[in-house]
């Protein structure tokens, strides 16, 4: 089918603009150009000026259209002086930012006081401009609202009118526009930045002014200096709580990603039963969450709350919950923490553009570069001013040389026939060049007195001192670093706020805990040899008698539980492994119960030798060793505050483990140790020393004797000797006392068992 008319002027017009963006681009229709030519000619060109010139903030903490916008309103005046109207500052500013004027606007309307999205604002507003905790709170028309800049933006620009920065055309080449803003702080490390690039992204998070100033010239100092003690966490605009991890905090600032945790504040109100919500996190809205915690009533997990209302006023943000009589609200939130965007994560992605390319740095890494950066600054405005003194002073040397005779500069000037004859004629009479000829013969007449020349002559030692001064600064780099420390110093000084984040541990913050929507009962649990786990309800219990194990298996561990409690799987290979009773299934008594091998994912031929259930980790753990030591430690030493499923180094792997005893913290008892050389001690348990780690191992109880082994520890009150102070041991180690006949009245582990 023929291609119509219009179809291959397109064509045509593709094949043009592909010629002349790559030279070597063959003539041929767009379809007809091979995928991997097309991206390079066409999407790779689009890709880097995304990255560069639209979406990734540069060193100095601006994008494009943020530099565009402050650098217009810089120059129409608005750093002193009264407000203008937004809409003339938009006006103005697409002479620099060739896009639309409600873009702009936006632009603006993010780096206003009034909305609350910086920390540290650039522009002081008036009127509504709409707040960042809020999507459905719109800003006013750029015709109703006024702005000018913020006095923080002093620091931006100073040094600007000094040659600190490049200075590049605008898009047509009408005006000039700086490269970067010579900004005396570390800005892109003080307000929040965000931006999406084709390809990768950056989100920087916000710090305290205060903090950055500090660390940076504690920088300045040490290079090795921890920078996590002066500035510990970011700093939001929103306030809210940090929940604090250090060691995730410094992965963040080394590496320069990760993620933050960010809570809400809130009141309880008991006299009217309410809960208000006066701060949230910087990176969700209000109407958000309020969204969030209506699903959750709905969905029937939140029916301690009657109500949820928004009652942000003039004052602040407020989110106010009217909850049911009797509702424990601290334990409320603490659910409405876990399920809805009151708490929430801030992710963490320095990624800044360094001399047009883009890199991830961590916050050291970053204040480095921002101090090579600004040292090229101030050694520009140096060697500015080291020029304009220069200047000045060669002039006043020319005027010094016509100080001995004014009458013959008068008699030169009048003597001259012709205008232009002037300057080649003084610079003949004194020797001087064309620039100190033009100086002098600009002096006005009222100004050729004596008086006058002696006064400007006298200015010279000055500028002497100064141009040596300036000279020495720039051949000393620790002069330079100097000025820039006394900068950050009086910014901190004069601009430094406290911080709005408070830092909360992250320990010691209440967590929702699953379990309490968890129905609890007593339950029976019973192990078997072969690694069965069989979970009964008393009452599945009572109705039978017919407990189902395999022919060759039998129950070794029968321990009575809460369905809510924790029970921990000892090992043969020296792990523990973690898991909730409720995790396990109900089982009948016909049924063998769940195997521990594919429950817990344990390794190939590990087998389960004891268990202990426990809600609140007290007591004792007591191991006996078949070297014949014992071990004494808390159990609390499994406790973990991660959640993790499965300890390895849970015990001491010097000797196979023959017993495992729990021992309440309040109770001594008499224990029985035994071994294969049928000897027996008696013994309190206080007699083996208490060590605080899991894999001590232990202290000699029984000594070896010809090889001998320990077989087993067991508590005397359920091993039952006729005569224990017999075997009675008062002191660690003991060679034992060989067991009588009669001795033990249990079975269980009488004399026959030994052999």
């Amino acid at each position: 089918m023929p291609r119509k008319k219009k179809d291959t002027e397109n064509i045509n017009s593709n094949s043009l603009k592909a010629r002349l963006t790559d030279p070597k681009a063959p003539d041929m229709p767009a379809e007809d150009q091979p995928i991997t030519q097309m991206l390079e000619i066409n999407y790779m060109p689009y890709a880097m000026s995304v990255i560069v010139s639209r979406a990734i903030p540069e060193i100095d903490g601006f994008k494009p259209s943020h530099r565009k916008l402050l650098y217009t309103m810089y120059k129409m005046g608005l750093l002193s002086g009264n407000r203008t109207k937004s809409a003339n500052v938009v006006g103005q500013t697409m002479k620099l930012n060739p896009h639309g004027d409600m873009a702009i606007y936006e632009t603006m309307v993010r780096l206003t006081r009034g909305n609350g999205a910086l920390l540290h604002p650039y522009v002081d507003s008036k009127g509504n401009f709409g707040k960042q905790y809020s999507r459905d709170m719109q800003f006013a028309a750029p015709r109703y609202t006024e702005v000018r800049l913020e006095k923080l933006c002093e620091e931006l620009f100073k040094g600007i009118d000094r040659n600190a920065v490049d200075m590049v055309d605008n898009y047509d080449g009408t005006l000039k526009e700086p490269v970067l803003l010579p900004a005396t702080f570390p800005s892109v490390l003080v307000n929040a930045n965000q931006g999406i690039a084709v390809g990768m992204a950056s989100n920087i998070c916000s710090f305290n002014l205060k903090e950055v100033c500090e660390a940076t010239i504690a920088y300045l100092k040490d290079k090795d200096a921890d920078l996590l003690e002066i500035m510990p966490a970011p700093d939001f605009s929103g306030g809210g709580q940090i929940l604090y991890d250090k060691e995730q905090m410094r992965s963040v600032y080394e590496t320069g990603r990760g993620s933050v945790i960010i809570r809400s504040k809130y009141t309880v109100d008991k006299k009217n039963n309410l809960i208000e919500i006066t701060e949230i996190p910087y990176s969700t809205s209000s109407d958000a969450i309020i969204d969030n915690i209506a699903d959750l009533v709905k969905q029937g997990k939140a029916k301690e709350i009657n109500d949820i209302r928004d009652e942000t006023d003039l004052d602040g943000l407020k989110i106010t919950i009217d909850c049911k009589r009797g509702t424990d609200h601290d334990a409320l939130m603490t659910k409405l923490f876990r399920f809805t965007k009151l708490q929430d994560t801030f992710s963490c992605n320095f990624n800044i553009l360094i001399n047009g390319n883009p890199r991830v740095l961590g916050i050291k890494e970053i204040i480095s570069e921002w101090l090579d950066w600004r040292r090229g600054c101030l050694r520009r405005e140096l060697e500015f001013d080291l020029d304009k003194k220069k200047a000045r002073l060669h002039l006043l040397e020319g005027l010094e040389m016509i100080l001995l005779d004014i009458d013959k500069a008068i008699k030169i000037i009048r003597n001259t026939e012709l205008e232009e004859d002037v300057i080649p004629n003084l610079m003949k009479g004194f020797g001087i060049d064309k620039i100190q000829a033009e100086y002098v013969a600009e002096i006005k007449l009222r100004n050729i007195n004596k008086q006058y020349i002696l006064n400007r002559v006298a200015d010279k030692k000055k500028l002497i001192d100064d141009i040596a001064d300036i000279e020495d600064t720039l051949g000393k780099p620790r002069r330079i670093d100097k000025l820039i420390a006394d900068g950050l110093k009086a910014v901190a000084d004069k601009y430094g706020q406290d911080r709005r984040s408070e830092i909360v541990m992250q320990e010691n913050v209440s967590t929702y805990v699953p379990t309490m929507q968890i129905a609890d009962y007593r339950v029976h649990l019973m192990l078997t040899r072969h690694g069965y786990l069989k979970k009964l309800t008393m009452n599945s219990l009572k109705r039978t008698d017919d407990l189902k194990i395999k022919d060759d298996d039998e129950i070794f561990m029968d321990i009575e539980a809460e369905n809510r409690s924790e029970i921990l799987f000892f090992s043969d290979r020296c792990n523990v492994y973690k898991a909730k009773t409720y995790e396990f299934a109900d089982t009948k008594p016909s049924e063998f119960g769940s195997f521990l091998a594919n429950e817990l994912q344990m390794e190939e031929g590990e087998r389960i030798v004891f268990m202990h259930v426990t809600t609140d980790y007290k007591g004792r753990f007591m191991i006996g060793f078949m070297n014949g030591k014992a071990a004494l430690f808390p159990v609390n030493v499994y406790e973990t505050k991660q959640n993790r499923k499965k300890l390895i180094n849970a015990f001491s792997d010097k000797s196979p483990a023959v017993s495992f005893l729990w021992l309440p913290d309040d109770e001594d008892p008499d224990l029985v140790a035994r071994s294969d050389l049928k000897k027996a001690v008696v013994f309190k348990a206080s007699l083996v020393p208490f060590k605080t780690t899991r894999t001590t191992q232990g202290v000699q109880l029984l000594v070896s004797k010809k090889g001998s082994q320990m077989t087993e520890i067991a508590l005397l009150s359920e091993v039952g000797i006729n005569d224990p102070e017999y075997y009675r041991i008062r002191k660690l180690p003991a060679i034992g006392y060989y067991i009588k006949e009669d001795s033990f009245d249990s079975r269980q582990i009488g004399f026959e068992d030994l052999t």
